[in-house]
């Protein structure tokens, strides 16, 4: 079966254009948004951090840690579920959860286990997440979640 697509946002086109006011997608990678997610990566013990933006149809990383690509089908996106939350989303073990256990990025290599997101608000839209993910099932600490929602504030502002 297809993975699960998230449902869409309840303010998808004020969300879009808050993104769009932005003028952030495609632009070159930033020094202080690269600490941020090398930082997010290192204080929660994931090997990959990114800071996502959710666009119509893709999702586009601004900044990242730990993998090569640029950007991903929307579709595919955890985060795309992430930013209709009103908060952390975390997943110990993808595989055990019916959103993403059919997800290709689950399913197939790189074989994605671990993924918590905490939505990057802006103007009361979440335009995009910090992310951090792993090829192993774990969870994060109290602390842990904490620091993933102070980098989120600090990464918008």
């Amino acid at each position: 079966p297809p993975p699960m697509t998230a449902p869409a946002h309840p303010q998808e086109e004020r969300r879009l254009a808050v993104l769009r006011e932005l003028a952030l997608l495609d632009t070159p990678a930033e020094a202080g948004l690269d600490a941020l997610v090398a930082c997010a990566a290192r204080l929660t013990g994931a090997p990959i951090a990114l800071i996502t933006l959710i666009d119509r149809e893709r999702q586009w990383f601004k900044a990242r840690h730990g993998l090569a690509l640029t950007e991903t089908p929307r579709e595919h996106a955890f985060c795309s579920h992430t930013i209709v939350g009103d908060g952390l989303l975390e997943v110990p073990d993808l595989r055990l959860d019916p959103r993403f256990r059919d997800n290709p990025f689950v399913a197939q290599a790189p074989h994605v286990r671990f993924y918590a997101g905490q939505p990057l608000q802006v103007d009361g839209q979440a335009i995009g997440t910090l992310c951090v993910i792993d090829t192993a099932p774990h969870a994060l600490s109290a602390d842990q979640r904490e620091v993933l929602q102070q980098l989120g504030t600090a990464a918008v502002e």
